[in-house]
């Protein structure tokens, strides 16, 4: 077994829309179906803030919410460089952050 693991980060929001569907359906299907990585979470935010500085809440008095939304990964570094280089031009630039480390 490899030991070496790199951990991916996606930053979006609830309301991020790809070609056919919303990102995040689209980065899990990229994922799940085409390089069947080793472990996904997706983590929904209660609030969060935009690059804008605006606030984006759960809360009774907003209609539209479009909440923080955080896609993490793991695999050997090879599956997670070949995700990240499909996942060019579909997340905005500067969304996607690695962590690289050892197994344990």
């Amino acid at each position: 077994m490899d030991d070496d693991v790199t951990v991916v980060r996606i930053y979006l929001h609830e309301a991020d829309q790809g070609k056919r569907r919303t990102l995040m359906q689209e980065i899990l299907s990229l994922l799940a179906d085409q390089h069947r990585v080793q472990g996904v979470v997706v983590f929904r935010g209660i609030a969060g803030l935009g690059a804008g500085g605006e606030v984006h809440a759960s809360d009774l008095l907003r209609l539209n919410v479009d909440l923080p939304l955080v896609i993490e990964f793991f695999d050997q570094p090879a599956v997670a460089d070949a995700v990240m280089a499909a996942l060019n031009g579909m997340v905005p630039k500067g969304h996607v952050i690695t962590l690289r480390g050892t197994r344990r």
